[in-house]
């Protein structure tokens, strides 16, 4: 599923107050953290994650790799702050415009 620009600028609108929900740590990202970060997807469908990498290309991959593992979308990236959106299939909680 791919997002429009209005729906991008309407979870962004959701995701400013958010706190960040998954920190990625110095293993960076590991085959337990995919998994958390699918629950976490799951339970909230619009998610903050933290990643402390060393410079852009390092962020940049690791953005990419978390969202291919995850199934998710990439709404936004902030400094090293990154927010992910994957819908719920069986309980959508996020109403997105057209």
């Amino acid at each position: 599923m791919t997002l429009t620009n209005s729906q991008r600028r309407y979870l962004r609108g959701l995701a400013h107050d958010l706190k960040p929900v998954i920190l990625v740590g110095a293993k960076g990202i590991s085959d337990a953290l995919v998994q958390e970060f699918g629950l976490a997807l799951d339970h909230h469908e619009l998610v903050k994650v933290r990643i402390p990498a060393e410079d852009r290309e390092d962020f940049a991959a690791m953005v990419v790799r978390l969202a291919e593992a995850s199934g998710a979308e990439t709404v936004q990236t902030i400094g090293r702050t990154a927010v992910y959106f994957r819908r719920n299939k069986d309980e959508p909680k996020i109403a997105l415009p057209r």
